[in-house]
């Protein structure tokens, strides 16, 4: 009787071969790149229009876990843009919605669906032992509070916002980067009044929108754990759909930062809902 001869490869290994062969290919990413992400850990709050586009890619990439937090559900008037529930999905939590979508997309990542509204008291779990924040909140209070939770844990955040045809991208790192790199509170010390910033659902937006702007947020998520190019930090990426015009704006440190600047003390999480109406830090 002839001996059993092994497979060279686990069926796993033979999956990642042939799964992740084109970025295998690039020299930046690599088979080390790739185990890189297969290792990474990633907060996506928010699985709708951004965190739906974004998530997609990030699955599809092999980050190897991803962790969804968002307390709403589908209801019909997302499906034009949030692009990971589908009809049948009407109804259920989209961190449901959206992890039963991604593993069946890629079965070898860990999706974790937290179905809660972020707020002060949980976003410190939140983010214990993710490597990156992408920041698909709708709403300035949850953006500002964000912008400290990261601040204060030295994580790197990946914002996008979104409103009719245009919108804005840009990776905060000011955690890590004290004094060379700004913060959202340096671009926006104080948020504008209500008036002057409409959600989508009251101003509308184009429904491939949050795909353009997730996207970018998706490709700069994969820079920071690959460790290549050059993110977005320090500037500000907007577009225009209707011209399809980019431009890019720089973004300094502010000194007098009261979170970010150099040798002052985390102040502690706020009101935000207070602050965003008018309140002050």
């Amino acid at each position: 009787m002839l001996p059993l001869v092994q497979p060279l490869t686990s069926a796993a290994d033979r999956d990642f071969y042939d799964r992740y062969s084109r970025h295998l290919l690039l020299p930046q990413v690599g088979e080390a790149g790739q185990r890189r992400l297969q290792q990474s850990r990633v907060l996506v709050l928010g699985a709708g229009g951004l965190g739906a586009p974004a998530g997609f890619y990030l699955a599809a990439a092999g980050v190897g876990h991803l962790r969804f937090a968002d307390h709403d559900r589908v209801e019909r008037s997302n499906l034009p843009r949030q692009i990971v529930h589908t009809e049948a999905s009407v109804g259920q939590l989209k961190v449901d919605s959206a992890r039963e979508r991604l593993l069946a997309l890629n079965p070898s990542i860990e999706v974790e669906a937290v179905p809660e509204r972020v707020t002060s008291e949980n976003v410190d779990a939140l983010l214990d032992g993710v490597d990156v924040v992408l920041d698909g909140s709708d709403n300035f209070p949850l953006r500002y509070l964000l912008n400290d939770a990261c601040i204060k844990h030295a994580r790197p955040r990946v914002y996008a916002a979104i409103e009719r045809f245009d919108g804005q991208v840009s990776v905060f790192d000011a955690g890590r980067q004290r004094g060379v790199a700004p913060c959202y509170r340096c671009l926006f010390p104080a948020p504008p009044p209500p008036e002057f910033a409409p959600n989508c659902s009251e101003a509308g937006v184009l429904g491939v929108l949050p795909g353009l702007a997730g996207v970018l947020q998706a490709t700069e998520v994969l820079k920071l754990l690959l460790g290549i190019g050059e993110p977005l930090v320090g500037r500000l990426l907007r577009f225009d759909a209707l011209g399809m015009r980019f431009r890019e704006t720089g973004i300094r440190p502010a000194p007098q930062c009261p979170v970010c600047a150099p040798g002052v003390p985390f102040p502690g999480y706020i009101d935000y809902a207070a602050f965003c109406r008018g309140g002050s830090l």
